[in-house]
C-alpha cells in the first residue's frame, strides 16, 4: 500500500506496481440482489472471466454482457457487448476500467474462486456470535500466595 497522500506518487505507485498489486484494483462492486443471493458479505470481489457485469457510466451505460477479458497490465476488462468496428470493418472488443462497472452475476465454475468467498462470508456473520466476556480476576488462594511469599523470601 501506498504511503504518500502526493496524487503523483499515488499515479507512480498504480503505474509501475508490480502484477500481484495490480490485482486488487480490478476489484468491482457486486450488485446487491447478487450479494443477498449468494450471501457474500465483502462489498466487492476481483473481477474475473465469466462475470456478468453493467456499465454504470460512459456512452453505454445501462450495458449488461459476460466479461470475455481481464487485464492487469491495462486494469480493464472487455465485454462481449460492448464492440466497435475498426476502418477494416473487423469488430474489436473495447477496453472498460473497472470503477465504471459492477458485477450483477459472479462465475463460480471456478472452485478455488468460490473457497476464497466462503470465508468472507463465514467469518463475517460468525464474527459477532465469538466476542467473550473476559473473565473477572480471580481472588488469590492461599497456595498461590505461600509461593509468592516464598519468592519474595528467596529474592530478598
Amino acid at each position: 500500500m501506498i504511503k504518500s497522500s502526493k496524487p503523483r506518487m499515488q499515479r507512480k505507485y498504480r503505474y509501475t506496481a508490480p502484477m500481484h498489486a495490480r490485482q486488487h484494483f480490478l476489484h468491482v462492486h457486486l450488485s446487491k440482489e447478487a450479494r443477498q443471493k449468494l450471501g457474500i458479505k465483502a462489498r466487492a470481489v476481483q473481477v474475473s472471466k465469466g462475470d456478468t457485469v453493467k456499465i454504470m457510466s460512459g456512452s453505454k451505460r445501462g450495458t449488461t454482457g459476460k466479461v470475455t477479458r481481464v487485464s492487469l497490465r491495462t486494469g480493464s476488462l472487455y465485454i462481449d457487448s460492448y464492440k466497435r468496428k475498426d476502418a477494416k470493418g473487423k469488430e474489436l472488443s473495447v477496453p472498460v476500467s473497472a470503477s465504471n462497472v459492477y458485477i450483477t452475476d459472479l462465475n463460480l465454475s471456478d472452485k478455488l474462486r468460490v473457497s476464497r468467498l466462503k470465508p468472507t462470508q463465514q467469518a463475517r456473520s460468525a464474527a459477532p456470535a465469538q466476542k467473550t466476556v473476559p473473565a473477572p480476576k480471580a481472588e488469590q488462594t492461599a497456595e498461590s500466595a505461600a509461593v509468592a511469599s516464598a519468592e519474595s523470601d528467596i529474592h530478598g
